[in-house]
Parts: structure tokens; sequence; C-alpha cells
């Protein structure tokens, strides 16, 4: 990923530390990052602020990271939004995968998961990975895509 880039992060109560560590981490790398909250560890709902980035990813074509205390809430709920493909990951082989194989935008971690250090290594395999270019995959994201749109539509009705 281009260092100038934009990047965002978002948290609720339960993922705010790491956050925080992982802020001062991309900082040290060079990456510029907007920060969509959560602002402590006050309980808030994660729902919230996965709508919130997801929509910055999408609007910017950007590249995201969401952090709850499992990573499942947030995957879920940014998956909801059209243009988004969030993955849960718990190690650097699934970041890596993660943008080879599916071109995920949005990185969901769990910190009640895994610890700073390991979250770190993840964030970094994510954003140095480009998705490839083999025709598999980009058959098999188009298929996603393509499902997305076709719900949406069905909904509508």
């Amino acid at each position: 990923m281009n260092k100038m880039s934009r990047l965002f992060i978002a948290s609720d109560h339960a993922g705010y530390k790491l956050k925080e560590e992982l802020k001062k981490f991309l900082s040290a790398e060079g990456f510029g990052v907007e920060d969509l909250g959560c602002d402590s560890e006050e309980s808030c709902d994660y729902a919230d602020f996965a709508f919130k980035l997801a929509k910055k990813v999408v609007e910017n074509n950007a590249k995201g990271i969401l952090i709850c205390g499992t990573g499942i809430g947030m995957s879920i709920a940014a998956n909801k939004i059209k243009g988004i493909k969030a993955a849960l990951c718990n190690n650097s082989s699934m970041a890596k995968l993660a943008r080879q194989h599916n071109n995920a935008n949005v990185l969901c971690l769990g910190s009640r998961i895994i610890g700073t250090e390991l979250a770190k290594e993840i964030v970094k395999a994510f954003l140095e990975e480009n998705f490839s270019d083999a025709e598999r995959h980009r058959r098999r994201v188009a298929k996603i895509e393509k499902l997305e749109s076709t719900l949406q539509m069905r909904t509508k009705d």
C-alpha cells in the first residue's frame, strides 16, 4: 500500500487500547491514519463505528482497520456495506491471503484474541500485500461483487 494513501481506523470500547497502539505503530511506519473513533473505553456499539469506517473506505477507495473484542461483530457489520470486503484475520498469513485472494479492503482484529505485537504483524502483512492478478481470484471476487449487487436490487423490490 502506498503510504500516502488514506487509511482509516476505528474501534469500539473493547478495541480502543489496541487501536491507540496501532495508530502509533502506523505513524512510525509512515502511514497517515484517520481515526474514526471511538475515543475511550466507555461502552459503545461496534456497528456504529463499522458503518462509519466502511462508508469512508468506499468513498475514498481506501483501506481500513476495525477492532472490537473478537473482530467478529465488526466484520459482520462492515460486510453489510456495499463495496466492503472485511476480513477477520488472526495471523499474518490470513491477512496476506485476504488481500491476495479476496481483495479485502478492511482488516478486522479481535483485541481480546490477539496481542499488540501480533496485531502489528497482521496489519503490516495486510497493508503490504496486493490483490493477485490471477484470473481465478479476479473471477471469484467478481462473483462476490455481482452477488452483492443482485442482493441489493432484490431488497429494493
